[in-house]
């Protein structure tokens, strides 16, 4: 059988700094219209928060209007200081859910919902409150453009991992079909036989205990479990590649064999060379996406006899 391939050092570092300089040019062409979309969509959304609670003074009034509003809950999630997720704030509330009509049946719940942000709201953003008085108008002016940022900025990382993610599943998925490789239904991988037959792949699958967003069956009958990463910065690629993938790897191989399965990753935009290295160690191979023709060179050298 052909081995995975394994890199050195240089090689890590070449590519490496190849990866990072297509992850600024990307971030260079983004239009400055999508960041300013979403501002002016939440700055709307604030004010009339603002609107609706007379600047916060009656927002224990005006609760249920607000909360059973889609945008409006939105915004008023992100009157704490940090914003309070839609799962945070229903732990700490103890609501199993925030449905609009559980919120109309339930006023102790509307009432624990509006302490708990009054209790975490951003005392910078809205001195006014915690001060008891009215708000100048330089204070509601910039107490909303400041949320609407940080909404927007929220908004726009999110949107930016997920396009990301799915652009890079979408150029391997061309990648295979373009070297001869057919597509069948994703499924539920307990024993390698349930995997793919030779020269198919399947999309998001469980091989085994952990998901992987591709199961390739190579032509010598191995599986190639591949992960596909995209990491905004050295700091987030140690979660991206050393706790999720190469954990994964380590799990794969341990139940499935070494010899039965090659477990690989699909990189592309900032990490650290040593947790490249680690990851390697740990029985992941990595390929990167700026380069995909070396893991389709290798992928055919697996139909060598």
């Amino acid at each position: 059988m052909i081995p995975p391939p394994r890199w050195t050092a240089q090689e890590f570092e070449r590519d490496r700094n190849e990866a990072i300089a297509v992850f600024r040019r990307i971030r260079l062409e983004e239009p400055l219209e999508a960041y300013l979309e979403v501002f002016d969509k939440y700055q709307g959304v604030f004010e009339d928060l603002m609107e609706t609670t007379v600047d916060l003074k009656d927002l224990r009034d005006h609760a249920l209007p607000v909360l059973t509003d889609a945008m409006l809950l939105e915004a008023f999630r992100y009157l704490a200081g940090p914003p309070i997720s839609t799962d945070d704030l229903k732990t700490v509330a103890e609501a199993v859910s925030l449905t609009a009509n559980k919120l109309r049946g339930d006023p102790d719940l509307v009432r624990r919902i509006v302490d708990l942000v009054f209790i975490a709201l951003d005392r910078r953003r809205f001195v006014w409150v915690t001060e008891d008085r009215e708000p100048t108008e330089a204070e509601r002016g910039a107490a909303v453009l400041a949320s609407a940022a940080l909404i927007a900025t929220q908004r726009l990382g999110t949107a930016r991992r997920h396009e990301g993610k799915r652009a890079q599943e979408q150029q391997v998925e061309d990648a295979l079909l373009g070297a001869g490789f057919k597509k069948v239904p994703t499924r539920r991988v307990e024993t390698l036989p349930q995997a793919p037959a030779l020269g198919e792949f399947c999309g998001e699958s469980y091989l085994g205990t952990r998901k992987a967003d591709f199961l390739i069956r190579l032509w010598d009958r191995r599986v190639l479990a591949l992960e596909c990463k995209v990491s905004n910065s050295a700091t987030n690629s140690v979660k991206r590649l050393n706790n999720d993938a190469a954990a994964k790897a380590q799990v794969w191989r341990r139940d499935f064999g070494e010899t039965q399965v090659v477990a690989s990753a699909i990189i592309s935009g900032v990490y650290k060379l040593h947790k490249l290295e680690e990851a390697q160690q740990r029985g992941l191979t990595i390929f990167w996406a700026h380069s995909l023709p070396m893991m389709l060179d290798w992928i055919a050298k697996t139909k060598q006899p």
